[in-house]
């Protein structure tokens, strides 16, 4: 992500302010944007619609925004700190604004700011793996009832969602396929599906074993050894199974449907 440069605040009314309030600082508050002002207030989420995000050659319009009020919590209920907002960029080289994040599964095309570990702004897109997995309840800046971070769980979910069995760098993964993701603290559940079956466990490092592939046309078990060579005799139903993957630690799982042989 470029540096942000600055925050341009757009807003009814704000021209006809004497002197209105500068910008003093801007970040992540969970999964929203802060603006802090140098009259001591703060803008967040809704308030913030109209403003301009400057970058390096690149402004980024918020032109609407909504709180994402089905994000899952451990033991029932849903989370508030999800914002979703549908923003516009233009660079320097094009005058016209365009949607700035590709289309989802449900054809909306929503820009998601959250704050990570290290408590810095960071923007995805609902279409991407990230904002899928924030919005599966695995909120990064959060964290469970008994105190544990969910920032692992919320690795080990990008992993999933990617397909990235061995690491980031190799994935194996089709847009649209239907997964079945559960846990074991009470946030996704299983559904259970007659014609999905167990596929892998998953850590922020990838899968600890791997019990079919989910899409073998695009690669074999032969690929996907040599790419993660520590998943060698972890690789078949007998080998993988859900008590196997949480005695190695896995924190998620997940079903699919076999797409051929492995």
């Amino acid at each position: 992500m470029r540096r942000l440069l600055l925050l341009m605040l757009l807003l009814a009314g704000s021209a006809a302010a004497q002197q209105p309030p500068r910008l003093i600082g801007l970040r992540a508050e969970g999964g929203d944007f802060r603006a802090d002002l140098s009259d001591r207030t703060a803008l967040r989420g809704a308030d913030l619609v109209g403003a301009v995000l400057q970058f390096d050659g690149l402004e980024l319009r918020l032109d609407a925004a909504r709180r994402d009020e089905a994000v899952p919590m451990a033991g029932g209920g849903t989370a508030g700190d999800v914002w979703l907002f549908q923003a516009s960029a233009r660079s320097a080289a094009a005058a016209e604004w365009q949607a700035f994040c590709d289309a989802d599964p449900q054809g909306e095309r929503l820009l998601m700011p959250y704050s990570g570990p290290d408590a810095a702004l960071r923007l995805t897109c609902s279409s991407g793996a990230i904002g899928k997995c924030i919005r599966f309840g695995y909120r990064p800046w959060a964290s469970l009832p008994d105190g544990r971070s969910l920032a692992p769980f919320h690795a080990a979910c990008v992993h999933m969602m990617r397909g990235a069995y061995g690491d980031a760098e190799h994935a194996w993964t089709r847009d649209g396929m239907r997964i079945d993701l559960y846990d074991r603290v009470g946030i996704q559940s299983p559904t259970n599906e007659e014609d999905q079956d167990f596929e892998a466990g998953w850590t922020p490092q990838g899968a600890v074993c791997v019990a079919h592939m989910r899409v073998p046309e695009h690669g074999d078990l032969a690929s996907l050894l040599a790419a993660a060579p520590r998943l060698a005799g972890r690789t078949s139903p007998e080998a993988c199974t859900e008590a196997r993957a949480e005695a190695e630690g896995a924190l998620l799982f997940n079903r699919s449907r076999r797409a051929g042989p492995d």
